[in-house]
């Protein structure tokens, strides 16, 4: 996916993809499966994070609730998040999400 030659079929997907690019580092990935209307200008990556895992609690509907555990000097940390998506122009893309911890 992260080449274009395959979209994501279901929120989900899209969601693994992201988590997918935040661990190599791929920020356009990230800004072109962003919803332009919540999309930031730029994007700038936390090159000392080192991605650990993703585990999916949930996913329902245009909603994927996820944790994902990093590494950043040191400490493990856990990002919980209930993200929504959309389709746009026949692709989903991410729009926001809740951090619910």
């Amino acid at each position: 996916m992260h080449l274009g030659r395959h979209t994501a079929t279901t929120p989900e997907q899209l969601m693994r993809s992201r988590y997918s690019a935040f661990v190599v580092g791929d920020a356009d990935y990230l800004l072109q499966t962003w919803d332009p209307a919540t999309r930031p200008g730029e994007l700038r990556l936390d090159s000392e994070r080192e991605w650990l895992g993703l585990r999916v609690i949930r996913a329902d509907g245009d909603e994927v609730e996820y944790a994902a555990r990093s590494l950043v000097g040191g400490r493990t940390h856990e990002l919980h998040e209930i993200s929504r998506f959309r389709r746009l122009l026949g692709r989903w893309v991410y729009v926001d999400g809740d951090f619910p911890d």
